[in-house]
């Protein structure tokens, strides 16, 4: 075994005069404070890079530094590991060799680790020095509970077909933590949580029942077959959301805050009959991750600095469109966050409320009492609010309060569902609101998608199909060099992509575009859209992320689909 040899960090840092002693001096004043690593506490305060560290580590212990973005890994042999050892020393299996086992630390002067490693794998263990935080993401991965939610279902299942058994009794018995129940549920949310699923979906079947969750925006199914538990875990979620347990009829909306891995989740909940019992899909929030900012949801620089001038207006409508699901909402709170300052006061009228920010005033519409988004808008208004976000422009009535209050004083900010930018003005008017009133109003709209990104760990370059070289026949070859595609592995759960990126356009409304909306006239709109110098649609926005090798040509033609009035000569002319 080769043992990690006591190294004082401290010492040997600043000897190589990459902190001060005052630096170290302080780090480990707030190490007693925090209980963290010395090299971690060097690490948050600042003083050092984690790269820096972890050279010089693997230099002072000559041990091999792996990165393990694009290391391939095999979750077995990470498995011989106890995930609570692994967890607790930061340690993982990396691979297998003539010498031993290969072992991931990101402590690697941990002199106790090995010693209890040792009592759990009988082979010689060879150190390696890795990152903490891609470990923990594989860790997530390796470690991942489709196997015991199988399990568990299968011990769910046997406890249901004993006679006797009242289901009820198995589902409302909060403090049987033990229950199958519950802790077949409480798997099913940390495997959503480890692979950072959106949503998660229980469909039961005729014969089987299906949990699927969406992981980049792309669902991954897991098939039981013991349909009869379905039952028993939609009753258990309508108890926890505040549902009534009896109504099986008819569609029920709800929602439950829970917290998982130390994370705080908030849950909305929509059950509907179907034909062989309730289909539940449930949208994860992820209050813990919160509020991403500007350039965290994929804006380029340009685009960021004329969505900066168009919010900081004192006036006007700014929508953001798209489908459900291309992170509108996400983005609106970015503005938020960078427009939320003491001397301006916020209101958001929402339904439902997903991000909770200080200093804003956020209203939950709640339309069976009544409180429609019109009727919030109206109060809101005698609010003295300086910005005023709407959740979404559903009907003629909350446009035209919206528009009004943007021609009176008021930044508003909005989402519709619609294809594009170019679609959406007009949109507003076929929802009956006065032309005149959509030419003054409104500034700018953002159309917007979510493209996946090529995996890291598994990018390879490759060669257009015929299809793909279609988008590609008015781009140089020498652009071609950098495509790539994901080949599956691991780390991307064998999808060949890890993690989504925003595609954007945006349309500033000069005077011809007002003027065509004035005149209600589609085709002026249309004409003057797409002269306008700035606007450059969304296809080809995701076209320059393939050709970046962000993302693949298969996403930039899903894209492209999506927008039906967009043409292939749209995509890749000038």
């Amino acid at each position: 075994m080769n043992a990690p040899k006591r190294i004082r960090i401290g010492d040997l840092l600043v000897a190589q005069q990459l902190i001060t002693p005052d630096q170290l001096d302080f780090a480990l004043q707030e190490q007693k404070k925090t209980g963290r690593k010395l090299g971690r506490a060097l690490i948050e305060l600042g003083y050092i890079e984690e790269n820096q560290l972890l050279n010089l580590l693997s230099k002072q212990l000559n041990y091999p530094f792996v990165e393990l973005k694009h290391f391939s890994f095999d979750r077995e042999l990470v498995q011989l590991l106890p995930e609570t050892i692994a967890r607790r020393y930061r340690v993982m299996i990396l691979q297998e060799t003539d010498t031993g086992l290969l072992l991931g630390m990101s402590d690697p002067t941990d002199i106790f680790c090995l010693d209890e490693i040792a009592k759990h794998i009988d082979k010689p263990l060879n150190p390696a020095v890795v990152r903490e935080s891609e470990l923990l993401d594989i860790l997530d991965i390796a470690y991942s509970q489709a196997s015991e939610i199988a399990s568990i279902a299968e011990e769910l299942e046997e406890e249901l077909e004993e006679t006797g058994v009242d289901l009820a009794d198995i589902v409302t018995d909060a403090a049987d933590t033990d229950a199958p129940v519950v802790r077949l549920l409480q798997k099913v949310f940390e495997e959503a949580i480890n692979t950072k699923a959106s949503d998660i979906h229980i469909e039961p079947d005729e014969t089987v029942l299906r949990i699927r969750q969406r992981i980049d925006g792309v669902l991954n199914e897991q098939v039981m077959n013991e349909k009869r538990i379905a039952a028993a875990l939609v009753v258990r979620l309508k108890l926890m959301s505040g549902l009534d347990i009896s109504e099986k009829r008819l569609p029920q909306d709800g929602r439950f805050a829970l917290k998982v891995k130390n994370r705080n989740i908030d849950v909305r909940i929509s059950t509907m009959p179907v034909q062989f019992g309730e289909s539940v899909v449930m949208r994860l929030l992820d209050h813990t991750a919160g509020v991403m900012t500007l350039p965290d949801v994929g804006m380029p620089e340009d685009f960021i600095r004329r969505f900066r001038q168009l919010i900081r207006r004192p006036h006007g409508l700014v929508l953001v469109t798209g489908p459900t699901g291309s992170g509108k909402t996400t983005t609106l709170y970015g503005a938020l966050s960078e427009l939320n300052t003491p001397d301006k006061k916020i209101i958001t009228v929402e339904d439902p409320v997903e991000y909770r920010l200080p200093r804003i005033s956020q209203v939950q519409v709640h339309e069976k009492i009544g409180l429609s988004f019109g009727q919030v808008l109206r109060a809101t208004l005698r609010q003295d609010p300086d910005i005023l976000l709407v959740g979404e422009i559903r009907d003629s009535d909350s446009a035209e309060i919206a528009l009004r209050a943007a021609m009176t004083g008021h930044m508003v900010l909005s989402t519709l569902h619609t294809n594009d930018a170019v679609t959406s003005a007009l949109r507003l008017i076929d929802m009956g609101v006065d032309s005149y009133l959509v030419a003054a109003s409104l500034k700018a709209i953002i159309a917007q998608r979510l493209v996946r990104k090529v995996c890291e760990s598994c990018s390879t370059a490759y060669e257009p199909n015929a299809n793909e070289a279609q988008l590609l026949r008015q781009v140089p070859k020498e652009q071609w060099a950098n495509l790539r595609k994901g080949r599956g592995c691991p780390h991307c759960y064998n999808s060949g992509y890890r993690g989504r990126v925003g595609v954007f356009e945006l349309l500033e409304i000069n005077r011809p575009m007002a003027d065509a909306l004035r005149e209600s006239s589609v085709q002026a709109f249309n004409v003057a859209a797409h002269q306008c110098e700035t606007y450059r649609p969304l296809s080809k926005s995701a076209l320059d992320f393939a050709l970046q090798g962000v993302t693949t040509l298969e996403e930039v033609l899903r894209v492209s689909a999506q927008v039906e009035d967009e043409s292939l000569t749209e995509i890749t002319g000038a």
